[in-house]
């Protein structure tokens, strides 16, 4: 046969073996790892007694990483000089952890890594790895046991810390803001459980945080706290419930200072409503003042005139019930704010809706005859007005009627603020929906102690709408917006129409609130009933 042929039953084969190649599937690599790392060595020993050395180190059977170890991991007791732990983001077989702080004798600690240590290719974690050691003759095994509540929301917050403080001589109230707890855990991301473990016997103060910067210490401002009301005694079989709560801060004013013409911002914490500032300087025979709460800010803006043209501070006494305190503010020449009337809402209003006028600086004047109302009909509408000078709001409240537009027309010089500026002509032009648009809840509440409040909140415990009611008889909410929406029940116990959080100095604790245990849907046109047994 030629060399032709040959070379042609080869090229044939060749062509033949490409193509089949080509035809395969390509491989799918097999099925997922989900299996975490192990743990093949521990130096020294998980739950290794009369520990004193200054490194531990932990090694695995692959490369892992350490997550978002600042929130995970969690040391108790607490070491005053946290630990260096590496590595931290990248890959390796091990952990190394080297101690800095000097460990108390006779004392049992565990490192709680919760879900931080994952494998390096599919992250998957080494849930709740918990090493232990003592550096005493044995390992302590008592544990306390609860679970983590709300005050006011549904669902408690994530990483919650849970601690223990030894009720020894030197323990006061005041210990929870000056130093970090004996012993500690937290409730991670998943349930609201906690398990303090590894505990000696002993007389205890249990406190919940949700600790903000995570420095083991109560920061009212801004913390929530929680606690029982009496010690608790280890060991003990108790399961422990705690209310997590977010103390009303305690009234004081805060850096006040001039932001603007004739314009001292009072920064504040607490009690704003009952705040009296007064100025202890001497002032002009026609020197006059008022006061707003800013809109934005926790500030009240003290607006003042005239100018002082020949001091450059000001001297002031803020009191407020058990509260006293003396301020010198430095004063300028500053420019002036310019007038800027604003309105709510706007578009569509509400029928159960005040429309509501606002402006920048304080209203001292208000000429309600300069002020219309005007429906599609040409319809000239009555209105009552009220005036809000701490809010510097001017509430206009009418009837409305389905399906219709209002023009509310504010003629020139109907508005006069604290520094004798006037508005121009100005008009705002809503209108209402249908009343099928909306949906209508009643709600009948079964076993309640009257006050109580009843509330439509967001899923973030916004309120959205609500009433205080005496006695016993359904609550209709009226023209409610169709969303989804949570049921509570303040339980007004002093009366006062709002929710009294708690106080950990004082030993209070906040007022009990109901929740409805299904998500409240409002649809168009529908009107649920529903009801509720109180607990």
């Amino acid at each position: 046969m030629s060399k032709f042929f040959y070379k042609s039953i080869s090229l044939l084969i060749i062509c033949l073996f490409l193509a089949n190649c080509a035809n395969r599937g390509k491989p799918d690599g097999g099925e997922k790892d989900v299996t975490p790392p192990k743990i093949i060595k521990s130096e020294p020993d998980n739950f290794s007694t009369n520990f004193s050395g200054k490194e531990i180190k932990i090694t695995f059977d692959e490369f892992i990483k350490v997550n978002n170890l600042q929130k995970q991991l969690i040391i108790s007791p607490p070491m005053d000089t946290a630990p260096e732990i590496t590595p931290l983001g990248s890959a390796s077989k091990s952990i190394t952890i080297k101690i800095k702080d000097t460990l108390e004798a006779n004392t049992t600690y565990a490192f709680n890594f919760g879900n931080s240590i994952v494998d390096n290719n599919e992250n998957n974690p080494y849930i709740y790895y918990r090493y232990v050691i003592s550096t005493g003759n044995f390992i302590d095994s008592l544990s306390v046991k609860g679970h983590i509540i709300d005050a006011a929301l549904l669902k408690p917050d994530d990483f919650v810390s849970v601690m223990l403080y030894e009720m020894d001589s030197t323990y006061t109230d005041s210990t929870v803001y000056k130093k970090k707890p004996k012993y500690i855990t937290n409730t991670l991301d998943s349930v609201p459980t906690f398990s303090i473990d590894n505990i000696k016997a002993g007389k205890y103060k249990l406190i919940a945080l949700k600790d903000a910067n995570q420095d083991g210490k109560y920061q009212q401002r801004s913390d929530k706290i929680g606690f029982l009301m009496n010690p608790i005694t280890v060991p003990t079989d108790s399961l422990f419930t705690i209310k997590l709560f977010k103390e009303e801060a305690e009234t004081k004013i805060v850096n006040p200072r001039l932001i603007s013409g004739e314009k001292i911002a009072f920064g504040y914490e607490g009690d704003y409503e009952n705040m009296k500032i007064n100025i202890t300087s001497v002032v002009p025979d026609d020197f006059s003042y008022t006061i707003t709460k800013d809109t934005k800010t926790d500030s009240l803006n003290y607006w003042y005139k005239p100018r002082f043209k020949d001091t450059d501070s000001l001297l002031f006494q803020v009191t407020n019930k058990n509260y006293t305190e003396d301020f010198k503010v430095r004063i300028s020449e500053q420019p002036r704010d310019s007038l800027i009337i604003k309105s709510s809402p706007s578009g569509t209003i509400n029928f159960e809706e005040n429309f509501i006028i606002s402006a920048n600086i304080p209203f001292v004047k208000i000429r309600k005859r300069l002020i219309n109302i005007i429906d599609k009909d040409s319809t000239e509408i009555s209105f009552k007005s009220k005036l809000d000078s701490l809010k510097n709001t001017y509430t206009l409240r009418f009837e409305k009627t389905e399906g219709n537009k209002y023009s509310i027309q504010i003629l020139p010089e109907a508005v006069t603020d604290f520094f004798g500026n006037k508005n121009d002509s100005l008009t705002y032009n809503i209108s209402t929906k249908t009343y099928a648009d909306y949906g209508n809840v009643r709600i009948n509440l079964n076993n309640a102690k009257y006050p109580v409040i009843v509330q439509l909140t967001d899923d973030k415990g916004g309120v959205k709408v609500e009433q205080f009611v005496w006695k016993h008889q359904p609550i209709d909410f009226k023209f409610v917006t169709p969303g989804k929406y949570y049921l509570r029940v303040v339980h007004d116990t002093n009366k006062n129409k709002k929710f009294d959080s708690g106080n950990f100095l004082k030993q209070q604790q906040p007022e009990k609130i109901s929740h409805y245990p299904d998500m409240v849907e409002v649809r168009a046109n529908w009107d649920p009933i529903i009801d509720f047994t109180l607990l």
